[in-house]
């Protein structure tokens, strides 16, 4: 027993003690907090001193009027600095530009800037600024890891509405393959939910202190729906161009067909464990061909097991396209394929060197370069590119369905064969008529195959003794032209339609080559 009084005293005694440990703890806490906010409020003014606003004045060229150019434009957009006294941007930001400036946030002063290096299929660019006062204190900002689905994301850029930094939060909603706008190309992407408009592109999103993408287009028509280029994908911009030059992501050069019907699987003979997708043709001349075959069946990319829709597994429970382990790799590296060939499974290595992949039947997109033309007796020839099939506002249905076919379906016989075709004619006596034939697949000149533009050019320019040219379109249509007279005329064309020369700069250069 305690002493009369004891019990109590002893209960005081401990009461008063925790009280005073929980005064303590509190205290603690509350210091604890003070700091967690003061820091973060470091760490936001630093990430807010990182960010630039980019301003752009572009000149893009006319792919109907390829002679020209549809005048200087003003734009700007958002960056942010990274290691190595970088700019990182979208590369749309500034396509085509003519002059560039750069102003870091909550600054006065514009800098000239100009462009590193740009990659128009992953929309980034790189760009620096040759007074090196401009990334005086400034922190670079890190590249993340690979964000989680339902990470807390904030934007930060300078978008319409305001001259100030704006940032909007969100969260990651999905990661997988999607067509990036600029170029068309599908690469991984990451969709986010937090608010971005014009003037956000190029501008970092941030989970915690560090960039887990840039910026790079909205869905249109929708809600808060936008897309991010993953740092995955930035990173392997950056670590192509350690070299000083910029070659992009591999291509294989085949085309597949998922295999998640039962009965193709059965005439492929292929059992319940074995998975993967049918080769449907190889392009010739790409990194493929001679390695792989129609009728074989991909069913491993690096180790990864490729399911019949095409999908592979990159982080657990979650999946993209199979080319996400492609598109992983730059160009020098081995990859490795598991295939079925008429039932037997093979192990095949495809070298990814630099060269005849380049070549596309139909370009996807063109920037900063001048579209190839040539003219002869006012007939205006082009190759075909998705630059041009953007002449036709909704080009998707408007327009002419041959060239979007060519576009979408088509694939070259030759590794250097491209579609060219009758763009314009610069009308005259001597091509009367001729303007019924526009948008029309020239296929031979006086009875040749043409490959390429160069080629036809070669063909026309080596008939000095022939009295005429015929050209004939895919659909088996003439177009003949005096030979004579067209050369005859040929300045006079020039000279009535305002046209310098009748041809591109690098076909000039090729000229005076030969």
């Amino acid at each position: 027993m305690f002493p009369p009084g004891r019990e109590h005293r002893e209960i005081q005694g401990l009461n008063c003690f925790s009280l005073k440990e929980f005064e303590m703890k509190l205290i603690v806490l509350i210091f604890s907090a003070f700091l967690l906010v003061v820091n973060s409020g470091y760490a936001e003014t630093d990430i807010r001193d990182s960010i630039v606003k980019i301003f752009c004045v572009s000149n893009s060229p006319d792919y109907d009027n390829p002679w020209n150019r549809r005048g200087p434009r003003r734009g700007h957009g958002s960056g942010c600095v990274i290691n190595g006294n970088r700019i990182l941007t979208n590369a749309h930001v500034v396509r085509d530009h003519t002059f560039i400036q750069v102003q870091l946030n909550g600054r006065p002063n514009k800098f000239n800037a100009r462009v590193q290096f740009i990659s128009h299929e992953a929309d980034l660019a790189l760009l620096t600024v040759e007074d090196p006062s401009f990334f005086k204190e400034v922190k670079d900002l890190e590249l993340a890891e690979l964000p989680q689905v339902m990470d807390k994301v904030i934007v930060y850029g300078f978008p319409e509405g305001g001259d100030t930094l704006s940032t909007t939060t969100g969260v990651i909603s999905r990661i997988e393959h999607r067509p990036y706008a600029h170029s068309l190309k599908r690469l991984l992407a990451i969709q986010i939910d937090a608010a971005i408009n014009p003037g956000n592109s190029g501008g970092p999103a941030i989970v915690g202190d560090k960039v887990v993408g840039i910026v790079m287009q909205q869905m249109k028509g929708s809600e808060n729906i936008g897309y991010i280029v993953p740092t995955n994908i930035v990173q392997h911009f950056l670590d192509d161009v350690v070299d000083g030059r910029y070659d992009g992501f591999p291509r294989i050069g085949i085309n597949t067909q998922n295999m998640d019907n039962g009965n193709l699987k059965t005439w492929y003979k292929l059992d319940k464990s074995q998975t993967g997708i049918l080769v449907t043709k190889v392009i010739p001349g790409q990194l493929s061909d001679g390695i792989l075959y129609p009728d074989d069946i991909l069913s491993m990319v690096d180790d990864h097991p490729i399911a019949d829709d095409g999908t592979v597994e990159f982080r657990r429970n979650e999946r993209t396209s199979f080319s996400h382990f492609i598109q992983n790799h730059q160009y020098g590296d081995v990859l490795k394929l598991k295939i079925i060939r008429q039932g037997e499974e093979h192990l095949v290595d495809i070298n990814l060197y630099k060269g005849s992949e380049d070549h596309r039947f139909v370009s996807r997109c063109e920037y900063d370069v001048q579209p190839r033309y040539y003219i002869y007796g006012g007939l205006v020839f082009c190759p075909l590119t998705f630059n041009y099939l953007k002449t036709w506002s909704d080009w998707q249905t408007k327009a002419p369905s041959n060239l979007l076919n060519f576009f979408i379906n088509g694939h070259p016989t030759d590794k250097n064969e491209e579609v060219v075709i009758l763009t314009k004619v610069l009308e005259a006596e001597i091509n009367v008529g001729y303007n019924k034939h526009t948008d029309q697949r020239i296929v031979k000149v006086n009875g040749k195959k043409i490959i390429n533009l160069k080629q036809m050019i070669a063909s026309i320019e080596s008939q000095n003794s022939s009295d005429f040219i015929v050209f004939e379109t895919e659909k088996g249509e003439q177009l003949v032209l005096n030979n004579q007279r067209a050369t005859g005329i040929h300045d006079e064309i020039l000279r009535t339609y305002g046209i310098v020369q009748d041809r591109s700069g690098d076909l000039v250069r090729l000229a005076q080559l030969n």
